[in-house]
């Protein structure tokens, strides 16, 4: 059968110069805006009290610039504008990535002052339209601050630890330990703390005492520690810091599903069908589930988190590669895990998301669930052994019974 198609009506020239000026136009002013929003920032990157609120502002300035944009009729956009708005969205995305990372280093107490200098570099690049030398320079940028995140790394081990650490593929039964664990994937440091759970209650304490969705209260892990009287603790759910650009209007808050101490429910509603995993502390045991939504709302438990991914379950590895493209780099993964009746905080140093579950199902663990981590890395017991980390706003307690 033959289709016939109806014809269209073609434009004329006058339409056409029209809307080819509108389009040129829309382009160089969201250039534009671009061009003075890096040149603002990396004039006032050096401004240590302001420059975070500045960035914040001006990335999400040019990101709602963007996205206007691109919604625009692709039809009135010739090939060579398309090429220039993805040169921009490309060193958008790569300037913001790099920028929270630079963030993530600050929080652990880490001098960054040559990286400041690098990003300032870059932006002056894009600042002018040089995407080349921008993308260059983000890209050494990139290398550099991989650099520091191994040296910081390596500077945990060696000042937290002792010189040799012991290779051992057992986990501990009680206490704070650190451990070379061997795996097909090479050796990987383990930062890891066990506490019986006949003798041990966990619980989750939140700086705030019910939903906050922006401006939410955060505290040091050391606070939560202190006040209630726990022997050890770790930093708890992903959430939006303030000092993200990404962050405004959601600063500090978090969507996943947390029972407090108090028995209070945070972000109860948004979670009735989460496919995020999820532990439940409840006595002398620890239960695991793989999706938020297969929890009810009991009260009866003494704690319940929820956080992603989950690495081992049952016994076997749950998590292998994929997801988020933050799972990928190498660096400190911080877990909550159970085998039998102990239950386990700790962190995998240098290791990918997919390395970490490797590593623990090499200790035999039963179950184990990846919380948050970069620049919220805390680790508590006795004193600091990770961090301390920026403030955050709940996080994961041993107590005793």
């Amino acid at each position: 059968m033959q289709i016939k198609f109806p014809k269209l009506k073609t434009p004329n020239l006058k339409s056409l110069i029209n809307i080819h000026k509108i389009t040129i136009l829309t382009f160089f002013g969201l250039t534009a805006i671009f061009a003075v929003s890096l040149f603002f920032l990396s004039s006032n990157l050096t401004k240590q009290n302001n420059q975070n609120v500045a960035l914040s502002q001006k990335l999400k300035d040019v990101s709602f610039k963007l996205q206007a944009l691109k919604n625009e009729d692709q039809y009135k956009m010739n090939i060579s504008l398309k090429e220039n708005i993805k040169n921009i969205q490309d060193t958008y995305k790569s300037s913001l990535s790099l920028y929270q990372k630079i963030l993530d280093l600050k929080a652990q107490k880490q001098n960054t002052s040559d990286l400041d200098k690098e990003f300032a570099q870059s932006l002056n690049y894009l600042s002018d339209l040089n995407y080349s030398s921008g993308s260059a320079a983000l890209k050494i940028l990139s290398l550099d601050i991989k650099k520091k995140e191994d040296e910081f790394a390596q500077a945990q081990v060696t000042t937290s630890t002792p010189q040799n650490i012991t290779q051992n593929n057992t986990a501990p039964s009680s206490g704070f330990s650190v451990q070379s664990v061997s795996t097909d994937n090479g050796s990987f440091t383990v930062y890891l703390v066990a506490a019986d759970l006949n003798s041990t209650r966990v619980i989750v304490d939140t700086a705030s005492d019910s939903d906050c969705s922006n401006n939410c209260p955060t505290l040091p892990l050391s606070d939560y520690v202190s006040r209630n009287g726990a022997f050890a603790g770790i930093n708890g759910t992903y959430f939006c810091p303030a000092e993200y650009p990404g962050c405004a209007g959601k600063t500090n808050s978090f969507d996943l599903l947390v029972m407090n101490k108090k028995k209070v429910y945070f972000n109860s509603s948004n979670n009735v069908y989460s496919t995020n995993p999820a532990v439940i502390f409840s006595g002398n045991s620890a239960r695991f589930v793989g999706q938020a939504l297969q929890w009810g709302r009991d009260t009866g438990a003494d704690a319940v988190l929820s956080n992603y991914p989950l690495l081992v379950s049952g016994g076997n590895i749950t998590y292998t590669n994929g997801g988020d493209a933050k799972y990928a780099p190498k660096g400190t993964r911080t877990f909550v895990a159970a085998k039998g009746n102990t239950a386990f905080i700790g962190a995998v140093l240098n290791a990918t998301m997919a390395e970490s579950a490797i590593v623990l199902k090499a200790l035999g663990m039963d179950n184990a669930m990846n919380l948050d981590q970069g620049g919220s890395t805390a680790l508590w017991s006795g004193g600091y052994k990770l961090g301390p980390g920026r403030s955050i706003p709940n996080a994961l307690l041993f107590v005793r019974k």
